[in-house]
């Protein structure tokens, strides 16, 4: 009882060694170690969301025993003030390591062969067998033709489950031959510690008969091999084949007997092992025939175990545990003959894996005391994976009342008030709609596959009123202050873009793709919703840039722009003259070479412009580019040919005016025309070429000053405003634009307009054209950023992902 713990000394000041934090459902632990007033060390492999509740990390790989204590050792060393006392775990991937750390430090704690005993469920099996304690009978698979011994040694039905891992991660009921045989294909198949984390010790897998029975938890503090307080709950009928726990109530209502003979057997087990110190959490089966061991887990229960011990027994089983472990003396709890509560809680499920579209609470829950405790784990948005794709809950719910059948009834009232939908994943996806075929049909399926094809289906469903609720993820290029002046600029946009983002209340991160492994890698690790592509190089080439979009559709992942397939193409610009000249669109008259045996046609009349035929930014454009007789044309093939190794482009130079114009969208419903941009070169000093050179863009050259911008074009007649328009939505659609991207078109002195380049992914910094001209309708910077968004997830509503691999460009 509360009276006889407030007896046995106070625990502020007192230093503790966790290891290993878990997830953040484990807050709560943490949040009660605070209030205990403990000095909190944590070993980790790294900080995250315990911060605020820990005094001191120790940062290590939790798999690596010596690492591990090399570290904490390296700590002591550079931190001679703190003593650790005693070292606990909260967490079943940490049981070994505990153990371990409990020995090499001379702590109290669980010896390491005990612990590697009960932490392999075949090795724990032999040890019952040798002890003379119960068992069913087993068999561990070693090798694939094991079905035939296992069906000659066991009876049906049996289960078949990991030797390592916890909540029932890959545990399945077996009723006949041709089911075994799948299961240990599907086991073998999908065994991964990206599923359950407590496998990474190891994926054998063990074959046991299955119990027939009352399935319970005990939980047991143990001092110096003395029981000092257990609780017997009971566990509700899972949903077989697979042994996820649908729900549980406190105290058991099996009969005194059956309780006294499930203690007796555990305190057996427990002293047989050797375990005489710890909190214990206990799973067994009470039979016909007696009780029967299934697991025994040396630490703490499930996250719902803390809360209705407390509330049934009013034993604080996180405190006790921790005074064990620090080797300060405990009383035995003596249980009252009727506990405080009684209690019944149940698991959040879903039929299908899937897309949460609703998940609510009603309000008027909060009319209802008998609410002991409620954990959601999922948000509307989340993937949930369950078997056999994945082993996943929503949350859960514990009531009370004053007998077992009041607490049920409070149960089933208070469920009612809590409502979820589980969308299957679009037929676009890997998973689609149709119905398994067997209970393993998708088995085969990765977990982070399906999580990421959740991405695609939040982004589906998402209100563009809610857009702001989204983790945009900002993919781009950071260089140091010494780059040059292109450089620094797509330095400067993309960290000014993530800033205003930010400001309108996103959750931003920026992955910089001049480091696209460890980019690729944290992406794929990642919680980001919609990526906000900025991205103009990988690997220092620009000729990769449309790389960087293929990996986001790699990863499942949502991202504004253009496809890759289009960003690969307008990259061409040879490829971009044919699909112009195939759908009659206006173009300056042309040829190309890539060698400089190609021949130029003689039908193009001078002067010509020579570009790169794979390069934007003006990159490879000079005043010499346009030459005006067959000499100069050879030179320039030399030059971008031989000395930039780039195929040439070869156009007739049109003399005039130069309008960029800007278009939004990526349908017939929501395409926009902003309004356009005019370069006027007329001031422009005899010697220069009326042309974007690449030194009017990266250089202070005067003769570039005097190009007059003027935004919207003014003195220009409403028919040429219009033609311009048509000409370029007509090339953007052509393309398969998607969101925004700008038309660059040439008019000459008879108002004739020809189409010079479509950029499909333009700089959009807060200077560049698009947004200027954005700005012309009203639209901020920021209106502009989130106008992005909203179409990106738009189009995402509206068409399949991958659409653009359907397109038929010709």
């Amino acid at each position: 009882m509360e009276t006889n713990q407030k007896t046995n000394g106070s625990l502020s000041g007192r230093t503790l060694l966790v290891v290993h934090t878990g997830s953040a459902k484990k807050r709560f632990i943490f949040q009660k170690l605070k209030r205990l007033g403990l000095t909190i060390v944590v070993l980790n492999k790294e900080k995250n969301w315990a911060r605020a509740y820990v005094d001191h990390w120790i940062l290590a790989d939790t798999n690596n025993y010596q690492e591990s204590i090399s570290a904490i050792r390296q700590f002591l060393k550079d931190n001679p003030s703190v003593k650790i006392e005693g070292i606990i775990t909260f967490w079943e991937d940490t049981v070994l390591l505990t153990s371990k750390l409990v020995e090499e430090f001379n702590l109290v704690g669980i010896p390491f062969e005990s612990a590697k005993r009960v932490r392999n469920k075949f090795y724990f099996r032999e040890f019952c067998e040798r002890h003379g304690l119960p068992f069913p009978k087993f068999i561990l698979i070693r090798k694939e033709d094991d079905t035939a011994i296992i069906t000659n040694r066991l009876s049906f039905p049996l289960v078949v489950k990991p030797v390592y891992g916890s909540s029932s991660a890959y545990v399945v009921k077996v009723d006949k031959q041709e089911e075994l045989v799948d299961t240990l294909e599907y086991i073998r198949a999908n065994i991964t510690q990206d599923v359950e984390s407590a496998l990474s010790d190891g994926v054998d897998i063990l074959v046991e008969e299955y119990i027939d029975g009352d399935e319970v938890d005990i939980d047991i503090l143990l001092q110096n091999g003395k029981v000092k307080f257990y609780s017997i709950s009971d566990n509700y009928q899972t949903n077989e084949p697979f042994f996820m726990e649908t729900g549980f109530s406190i105290p058991s209502s099996l009969p005194s007997k059956n309780q006294q003979d499930l203690i007796d057997m555990a305190e057996e087990v427990l002293e047989q092992l050797g375990i005489q110190n710890g909190c214990i959490h206990f799973e067994a089966k009470s039979t016909e025939k007696g009780a029967v061991p299934l697991e025994v887990n040396l630490r703490m229960g499930g996250d719902e175990t803390y809360t209705f011990i407390k509330e049934a027994w009013g034993a604080d089983v996180i405190e006790e545990a921790v005074r064990i472990v620090l080797g300060m003396y405990i009383k035995k709890i003596t249980k009252p003959d009727v506990p405080r509560k009684y209690l019944a809680g149940c698991d959040f499920l879903a039929d299908h894996s899937g897309l949460i579209v609703q998940l609510d609470v009603s309000e008027d829950i909060k009319r209802h005391k008998e609410v002991e405790a409620l954990q959601l784990f999922k948000k509307v948005g989340d993937a949930i994976l369950v078997p056999p794709v994945g082993y996943e809950y929503l949350g859960w719910v514990g009531v009370s009342g004053l007998n077992h059948m009041d607490a049920q009834d409070n149960l089933s009232t208070v469920r009612k008030y809590i409502t979820y939908e589980i969308a299957r994943f679009h037929s676009a996806s890997a998973i689609g709609k149709s119905q398994r075929k067997d209970r393993f049909s998708y088995a085969a399926l990765n977990k982070d596959m399906v999580k990421r094809v959740a991405k695609i289906e939040r982004i589906r469903r998402m209100s563009i009123e809610n857009q702001r609720s989204l983790h945009i993820a900002i993919i781009g290029n950071i260089y140091s202050m010494d780059a040059s002046q292109i450089e620094c600029e797509l330095t400067e946009d993309g960290k000014h873009v993530e800033h205003i983002l930010k400001q309108r209340g996103y959750q931003v991160s920026f992955f910089d793709f001049n480091h696209v492994d460890i980019a690729f890698r944290k992406l794929q690790e990642s919680n980001v919703d919609l990526v906000f592509n900025l991205c103009e190089r990988v690997n220092d080439s620009n000729l990769l840039e449309p790389h960087a979009v293929a990996l986001l559709d790699i990863l499942q992942i949502p991202y504004t722009g253009s496809n890759p397939f289009t960003l690969a193409l307008c990259l061409d610009k040879i490829r971009v003259k044919k699909l112009l000249a195939y759908h009659n669109i206006p173009t300056p008259r042309w040829d190309y070479a890539y060698s400089l045996a190609d021949t130029i046609s003689a039908d193009l009349q001078y002067p010509l412009i020579v570009k790169p035929g794979n390069t934007d930014s003006s990159i490879g454009i000079t005043n010499e580019s346009v030459v005006t007789n067959r000499q100069e044309l050879q030179n320039q093939l030399k030059r971008v040919i031989v000395d930039t190794e780039r195929p040439a482009l070869v156009e007739e130079y049109i003399e005039g005016d130069e309008y960029d114009v800007s278009i939004l969208g990526s349908d017939e419903d929501d395409l926009r025309v902003l309004p356009h941009s005019r370069s006027i070169f007329q001031e422009m000093p005899k010697g220069f070429w009326h042309i974007y050179a690449f030194e009017s863009k990266y250089t202070d050259d005067e003769a570039y000053k005097k190009i007059i911008i003027q935004r919207p074009p003014k003195n220009i007649s409403k028919k040429l405003e219009s033609l311009i328009s048509e000409i370029a939505l007509d090339t953007y659609n052509i393309f398969d634009c998607h969101d925004y991207g700008r038309v660059e078109i040439r008019v000459d002195a008879d108002d004739n307009p020809y189409v010079l380049e479509l950029n499909p992914n333009p700089a959009i910094g807060i200077r560049d054209c698009v947004p200027s001209v954005a700005r012309l309708t009203g639209m901020e910077y920021g209106d502009f950023l989130e106008e992005i968004n909203r179409m990106a997830i738009k189009r995402y509503k509206d068409k399949m992902p991958y659409d653009h691999l359907q397109a038929n460009l010709l």
